[in-house]
């Protein structure tokens, strides 16, 4: 297997709001530095930032103009300028690691949070602007797909993705959203047996899968987890296993997870990156650990 692009920029990162409940500002370079010292071979990309025009596909220019300009709230409730600036390379990060995806095949990673509850003309849940809902309207505009998958497994429900689709009409997303289930803890396991199901009927006839790998459905998260940390490892393999028994390349981002300290977090995020690893190089030797920086 080829060296896994890890769409990323320091960039993509700002300060977390003093007392905030989410650390998820500054959680991308966290991240990335933990999937270096893993030692999997990583090619790590610097995106291009989202345009003014790629954030108006999916939102009311008035909302993305008053963001930018930290004349509106931003997903967490501030008018922080660094939350601001940070806000076209997250986006960025993700469109550019779905576009390679959509153009060659390969899967790509993009260390972004906070896309599913921002909405047409709205943020919040630490979310401003939905880099999904940019990143499929963007690729289809540039004809590199005809339809999308977006399987988001965050702990929570993808209303902000889910009120994009209805306000533009979109007819060729496939739109999983496991915070729609109302899975409690007794109910992990036999979601998990129903999951290849699932991703099967979602990926159907797409072209490019968008997977939001929540680690907040997390037992231990402060926010209602409900699978362990084996179950989750459980539910990236099988994701990663049947896009590419299909052939549909994934695009991977990190979306919520909100455990102190944030290390439990970024050690989820990090068996993410070691399962889609394991998908994609089973029965191939593994190449000698490196990491190349492309700018």
């Amino acid at each position: 297997m080829k060296p896994m692009k890890v769409f990323y920029s320091t960039r993509q990162n700002a300060l977390s709001p003093p007392g905030g409940f989410s650390q998820s500002a500054g959680k991308p370079a966290l991240v990335v530095a933990a999937w270096r010292a893993l030692g999997m071979p990583m090619e790590i990309v610097e995106p291009q930032p989202a345009t003014l025009a790629d954030l108006c596909r999916a939102h009311d220019p008035a909302f993305v103009r008053e963001v930018l300009a930290c004349r509106r709230a931003n997903g967490f409730g501030s008018t922080c300028p660094d939350i601001a600036a940070s806000l076209p390379w997250t986006t960025g990060s993700f469109l550019s690691a779905a576009r390679h995806a959509a153009a060659t095949g390969e899967p790509a990673l993009s260390p972004t949070s906070g896309f599913h509850h921002a909405g047409w003309d709205s943020g919040g849940g630490f979310c401003t602007f939905n880099g999904l809902m940019v990143a499929a309207l963007t690729l289809q505009q540039e004809s590199l797909v005809g339809r999308v998958a977006i399987l988001d497994l965050d702990r929570h429900f993808g209303d902000g993705t889910r009120d994009i689709i209805r306000r533009l009409r979109i007819d060729w997303i496939q739109h999983y959203t496991f915070g729609a289930e109302g899975i409690g803890r007794n109910g992990a396991g036999e979601w998990l047996a129903d999951l290849p199901g699932i991703v099967e009927r979602t990926i159907r006839r797409c072209d490019v899968v968008f997977f939001q790998a929540g680690a907040d459905p997390h037992i231990d998260d402060p926010l209602g987890g409900v699978l362990t940390s084996e179950q989750l490892a459980i539910r990236d393999r099988t994701v990663f296993e049947v896009c590419r028994s299909r052939g549909v390349a994934v695009v991977v981002n990190l979306a919520g997870g909100y455990q102190r300290p944030i290390q439990k977090v970024v050690d989820l995020h990090s068996e993410t990156l070691t399962q889609l690893w394991q998908a994609h190089a089973r029965e191939i030797p593994v190449a000698p650990a490196s990491v190349i920086v492309r700018t």
